[in-house]
């Protein structure tokens, strides 16, 4: 009994000293795709068919709204820290709907460009078109992930996985959070001033 209980604390142990770096290692490895694909686009600028325009107005909302639900998770997992378990709750829960509305102004700001005549694929679309809603379909997918991630913190916190001295799962999930809504500011500050 106590071989098992000192083999299970060596294991969460190994667990914890992993996880954090295996995240950093695929963020980085994130890093590197988005910023071939910005390099991809920065170099295609150079043809004759590129056309400029400016971004869609939804996407300003998207920024910021996927700003405020970092603040709103970096609020919530420091009432947890400090064991307001509702209040957490009650942000995380705000974060998972900010990030839905992010999305769905996402959405609407793909169908806004193609109010203007400015399409993804087919005879009317441009290059850079393509660029920017390929690669903002692209982060869309990273922070859909994300979404995951919040649902199974939200479920975590509804089981009291999470306690002040014991907060990992609830660390990965903002941490990778924080990391899609950096890398949204990254896009749209480069999409908004490399044109």
């Amino acid at each position: 009994m106590i071989e098992e209980q000192a083999l299970r604390q060596e294991y969460v142990v190994a667990k914890k000293k992993s996880a954090k770096p295996m995240l950093w290692v695929s963020m980085i490895s994130m890093v590197m795709f988005f910023a071939g694909l910005t390099s991809a686009y920065v170099i295609s600028m150079k043809r004759d068919d590129w056309v400029a325009f400016d971004l869609p107005q939804a996407f300003y909302t998207s920024t910021f709204l996927i700003v405020a639900s970092s603040i709103t998770l970096f609020l919530s997992q420091r009432f947890l820290k400090q064991a307001k378990r509702q209040l957490s709750l009650l942000l995380v829960v705000t974060t998972l709907v900010l990030g839905l509305a992010f999305v769905w102004q996402q959405y609407v700001g793909f169908n806004q460009l193609k109010s203007i005549g400015l399409y993804f694929t087919g005879p009317n679309s441009t290059v850079s078109t393509s660029f920017i809603i390929g690669i903002t379909f692209l982060h869309v997918l990273h922070l859909l992930a994300g979404i995951v991630v919040l649902f199974v913190v939200i479920y975590n916190h509804f089981k009291y996985k999470y306690k002040p001295d014991n907060l990992l799962g609830f660390e990965l999930g903002a941490i990778f959070w924080h990391f899609v809504d950096i890398l949204w500011i990254y896009l749209f500050f480069f999409f908004s001033f490399i044109k």
